[in-house]
């Protein structure tokens, strides 16, 4: 589990093919002798397992799930990637509940500002757009945000100097690629509208008479 506070910027070091999966070579920002093999990583907002470290470098296996699912299988040399350890128990949490586990892909769209902060637009896939509220949570590459705005097929957050200069934001233009979470309360949400219905649909079956029904 992470919060989607990044901790530091990652350099990839190298990105080497084994069978239909990937293997990873990523220096690290941060001391990463405070982690060890077995650990999770969230590496743009996928989670990952630490499986091997030396120095300011780690090495991680991508799946060809995460592969088909996010853009990490499109990583080069010199790229960079967000970095977050998993949270620890008492800790404190500073962004929401971010699970590591991407969603689609979107596509940088429009980026308005150009002072430090800045309004980034991302297209969503049609599929996630039912879980875009206004003022709700998203993880874009793994960082915690705050939408400001939202469409049918796209969303929009603001993006603060702080969060900009400590994250990949700094670098990202119009046409990039991100991954993206929704807020997994959403998800949760949805699926109690599905408890009454014999199969599960595309079509919400939240009324007000299933909230009367639950005890709202």
């Amino acid at each position: 589990m992470f919060t989607g506070i990044i901790e530091g910027v990652g350099e990839v070091r190298s990105a080497r093919k084994r069978d239909d999966a990937l293997v990873l070579e990523i220096a690290s920002e941060f001391d990463i002798e405070r982690c060890n093999v077995g650990d999770s990583i969230s590496v743009s907002g996928c989670c990952l397992t630490i499986t091997s470290r030396l120095g300011k470098c780690f090495w991680a296996d991508v799946s060809a799930e995460t592969i088909s699912r996010s853009t990490l299988g499109k990583l080069k040399p010199g790229m960079r990637v967000n970095l977050e350890r998993a949270m620890q128990s008492g800790g404190r949490f500073g962004g929401h509940l971010v699970q590591g586990h991407v969603d689609g892909i979107g596509k940088v769209i429009d980026i308005i500002g150009k002072t430090e902060i800045q309004e980034f637009s991302i297209e969503i896939p049609h599929n996630l757009s039912r879980y875009m509220v206004e003022k709700g949570s998203i993880a874009v590459d793994g960082v915690s945000l705050t939408i400001s705005r939202c469409k049918e097929n796209a969303f929009s957050v603001v993006v603060i100097p702080h969060t900009k200069l400590n994250s990949t934001f700094h670098s990202m233009r119009v046409g990039d690629e991100v991954n993206l979470e929704v807020d997994i309360i959403g998800k949760y949400v949805e699926k109690l509208g599905f408890l009454d219905s014999e199969q599960y649909s595309e079509k919400s079956k939240i009324t007000e008479e299933f909230l009367k029904k639950h005890g709202f």
